[in-house]
């Protein structure tokens, strides 16, 4: 069953530019800079969707001189997924189920 806090995550993530990030993301760990020459974003603006992103518990970060690099935290949208495989599973259960009209 989904819950709330499935509903705000998927809300985090259905925003483009943060889809873009968390795909960037789990192939390896970036910093700001090369998030920036990724994405083609600003970067005030990309800092934005990684400070929403991080507030959601989806990355963390990691301190590195003068620079801040960014992790996908993998648990946290396997849970997720893990959510919709179960609403799959119900819907496949369920497909002959039909409640009558009153």
């Amino acid at each position: 069953m989904m819950t709330s806090v499935d509903a705000d995550l998927i809300r985090v993530l259905a925003d483009p530019l943060r889809l873009q990030i968390v795909t960037l993301l789990a192939k390896e760990t970036l910093c700001t800079t090369h998030l920036v020459e990724e994405t083609g974003a600003r970067q005030t603006n990309l800092s934005n969707h990684l400070r929403v992103l991080r507030e959601a518990g989806v990355v963390e970060t990691e301190p590195c001189g003068r620079f801040t690099y960014y992790r996908l935290k993998p648990d946290v949208i396997a849970s997720l997924a893990g959510r919709f495989a179960d609403l799959a599973e119900s819907a496949r259960a369920a497909a002959d189920n039909k409640r009558a009209c009153p």
